[in-house]
């Protein structure tokens, strides 16, 4: 079925006025702004001018990066009137490729918690049960991509910022490797950490893999990606911590991923990285890494979370209780890493799949995590109708 970006523009608007209010999603909504983008998206289509991958979809921006002449908060009180002249270099690509900001997404202030429940305009609700949370801190971009508010989101990945949520809220989170997309105007101006700065990554959250992969297209900053063989080597990380619940789902993936007829091998997931901080030596340990971590695999699976989907209640007043202990080590290395949904826990709340690639290997990340949603048909149920 066919559809104009301006019925797809109103379709997700539509959502947002639905259950914005209900999941505070969204910070700011740009209705009007985007109306005006999709008819004017419209307009091109109907006169042969195609802009790009994107053409007409709307998309979230996590209220992390600067959007020209639109406030970007990062949901902290001293910025709530803080209005960017530039936009980020990737906003601008996004823009560049045909896409439809359609807002700006909320999340845990200053990126600094894994939970989404911190934030001046008040916190994220999951989608599948708002007694629960729904992850961060870009939690309202998963919120908002779950609900079927916009087909994508782009986003911030610290410490697997990008990619908790997602598993909280079952959808696809990804960050590239380090550099692969720009950061430059994300709080342009702005004194920031010269951990985070190390450490952060762009993220994109979707629906699909296949998805994903787009809107990697339209951002990725040019570069030599790596060969991709057919078959890929992966790797079963052996040294993770997970609960019961979340072990069983992702044995469970493992089976599934085992009938693709690539070659499986147990391996080590690198978590012998320096203390938080420490930074003097984090430029040679991701050129090392390949040969390191990667030398006899292409692929790293391990869970996302350690536990299932913590409650709001067991999470209040302690911003890192969702542990990033499975994916911070990408961050250190600058690794291209994916969670997808894997299956649901005993209370029907998501579980995630970590799939981790060596540098430069977007490609099989991407091409693997297809290949399991394809055969799960995972990302088709939503949490509300």
């Amino acid at each position: 079925m066919e559809m104009s970006p301006v019925d797809i523009v109103d379709a997700c608007l539509a959502r947002i006025e639905k259950l914005n209010q209900k999941l505070n999603t969204f910070i700011t909504v740009l209705s009007d702004e985007a109306r005006e983008h999709a008819k004017a998206a419209e307009a091109e289509i109907k006169a042969g001018k195609w802009r790009g991958t994107l053409h007409g979809v709307p998309v979230g921006v996590k209220d992390f990066y600067d959007t020209a002449n639109v406030r970007t908060t990062a949901a902290f009180e001293p910025f709530k009137n803080r209005v960017p002249r530039h936009d980020a270099a990737a906003v601008a690509k996004l823009k560049d490729a045909g896409a439809i900001v359609i807002g700006k997404t909320n999340m845990h202030q200053l990126g600094m918690g894994t939970t989404g429940l911190e934030s001046y305009f008040g916190p994220v609700k999951n989608p599948w049960n708002d007694t629960y949370v729904p992850g961060g801190s870009s939690s309202g971009s998963a919120a908002a991509v779950a609900a079927g508010m916009c087909y994508a989101t782009l986003d911030t990945d610290a410490i697997g910022s990008c990619r908790l949520p997602a598993a909280c809220c079952g959808v696809v989170g990804f960050k590239a490797t380090f550099g692969a997309i720009s950061s430059k105007g994300i709080l342009e101006g702005e004194k920031a950490d010269e951990t985070i700065l190390w450490l952060s990554h762009p993220g994109i959250t979707t629906r699909s893999a296949e998805d994903t992969a787009i809107v990697l297209k339209a951002l990725a900053e040019s570069h030599e990606a790596a060969s991709m063989s057919t078959q890929l080597r992966i790797g079963i990380a052996d040294n993770f911590t997970a609960d019961e619940e979340v072990t069983l789902a992702f044995k469970a993936a493992v089976e599934t991923i085992r009938t693709f007829a690539h070659p499986l091998v147990r391996a080590s997931a690198p978590f012998d990285m320096p203390p938080f901080g420490d930074l003097h030596a984090i430029e040679m340990d991701r050129k090392t890494i390949g040969d390191r971590a990667f030398k006899d695999i292409d692929i790293l699976l391990l869970p996302t979370t350690t536990t299932t989907v913590l409650t709001v209640e067991q999470a209040r007043a302690k911003p890192q209780a969702l542990s990033a202990a499975n994916t911070m080590f990408a961050n250190y290395f600058g690794l291209p890493a994916v969670s997808v949904l894997c299956g649901f826990d005993t209370r029907g709340l998501p579980i995630g799949l970590q799939i981790v690639g060596k540098p430069w290997n977007e490609a099989a990340v991407l091409e693997l995590a297809r290949q399991y949603q394809v055969a799960t048909d995972a990302g088709r149920k939503r949490p509300i109708p």
